[in-house]
C-alpha cells in the first residue's frame, strides 16, 4: 500500500471521528445516530450522482468522436493501456486551461477538458494530462473525493445546527446532555468546520500527488505532464479565475482559483513546485 493511499485512509478516519464528535455534541448518543444516518444519505447521493452534479456545475457538454477524433484516439489508447473502459468525453466552455475527471467507477467515468487547454498544450502534453485524469479514475479518487467533500459539508451543517440549537435552547441543557461537554460544543461551533475543510483539502492533495505519479507511469514518461503543469500555470496567471463553483475545485488538474497567498493547509492541490519535483524524481526533463 502506497504512502498516499495510507494517508487517505488516515484522513478519512479523521473526518469520520470529527463527524461523531459533532453529532455527539449536538445530541449525545442520539445525535451520533442522526449524524451517521445523515452521512449515509449524503454519501449515497455523492456516490450515485457525483458525475452528473460535476458536469452540470461546470457546464460541460459531451463531445463526439467525429468532433474530436484525435482526442478520442488519445483517450482510447491510454484506456486500453490501463486496461479500463473508455470514459465519456466532455468539453468545458472555459478559456482557462484545465481538465477534470468524475464518476463513481471506471464504468461510469467522465473525463473533461476545457476549450483553453486545447489551445495551450501540445498533443503530447495533453496526453500527459489525460493520463493523469485516467489515473484518478482507476485509483477511485473520484469516489474518495466525493465522500470527503460530503462528510466535510455534513460536519459544517451539523455544527451550524448545533450552534442554533444551543442558542434557541439556552445552551445549558444541550451542553449537559453532550458527552463531550463544553469542549465538544466548542469543536462543533468553531473548530469542526475548519478542521473538516483542512482534512478534505489534505485528502485532495494526497490523491493529486498519487495521480501525478500513476499518470506518468501509465504514459511511461513524466515529462509531458510536468511541461503541461508549467504551461497551464503560466497561462492561468494571465487570465481571471475560472467561473466555477468552489465545491468542485478539487476535481480539476490544477486549482481553478489563485492560491499563491493561501496557506498549504487550505489548498486543494499540492504546490506546483512540489509536483514538478516529484515528476523530476520520476525522470521528467523540464
Amino acid at each position: 500500500m502506497s504512502k498516499n493511499i495510507m494517508k487517505t485512509f488516515v484522513f478519512m478516519g479523521a473526518l469520520g471521528g470529527l463527524f461523531v464528535i459533532v453529532g455527539g455534541s449536538l445530541g449525545g448518543r442520539g445525535g451520533m445516530v442522526i449524524a451517521l444516518g445523515f452521512a449515509v444519505v449524503m454519501n449515497m447521493g455523492a456516490y450515485w450522482f457525483s458525475d452528473k452534479l460535476v458536469v452540470k456545475m461546470t457546464r460541460s457538454k459531451p463531445v463526439g468522436e467525429q468532433e474530436a477524433p484525435w482526442l478520442y484516439g488519445i483517450v482510447r489508447s491510454l484506456s486500453e493501456r490501463a486496461n479500463m473502459p473508455m470514459p465519456k468525453l466532455y468539453l468545458m466552455p472555459s478559456a482557462q486551461p484545465n481538465a477534470f475527471a468524475t464518476g463513481r467507477n471506471p464504468d461510469r467515468a467522465v473525463v473533461a477538458v476545457t476549450e483553453g487547454i486545447l489551445d495551450v498544450l501540445s498533443e503530447r502534453e495533453l496526453e500527459g494530462v489525460l493520463a493523469h485524469e485516467l489515473a484518478h479514475v482507476k485509483n477511485r479518487d473520484i469516489l474518495i473525493g466525493a465522500v470527503a467533500a460530503t462528510v466535510a459539508a455534513a460536519i459544517t451543517m451539523l455544527a451550524r445546527l448545533a450552534m442554533w440549537a444551543s442558542i434557541l435552547g439556552g445552551g445549558r441543557d444541550r451542553e449537559s446532555s453532550s458527552p463531550f461537554g463544553a469542549v465538544g460544543m466548542l469543536l462543533s461551533f468553531i473548530l469542526a468546520p475548519i478542521a473538516a475543510m483542512m482534512i478534505q483539502m489534505a485528502v485532495s492533495r494526497s490523491r493529486e500527488s498519487q495521480a501525478d505519479r500513476s499518470g506518468a507511469e501509465l504514459l511511461g514518461d513524466a515529462t509531458p505532464l510536468a511541461q503541461a503543469l508549467i504551461k497551464i500555470d503560466a497561462a492561468a496567471k494571465t487570465m481571471p479565475p475560472m467561473q466555477v463553483n468552489p465545491a468542485v475545485s478539487h476535481v480539476f488538474l490544477q486549482s481553478p482559483f489563485r492560491g499563491q497567498n493561501m496557506t498549504k493547509l487550505f489548498m486543494s492541490h499540492p504546490p506546483l513546485q512540489e509536483r514538478i519535483d516529484q515528476l523530476r524524481s520520476l525522470g521528467a526533463q523540464v
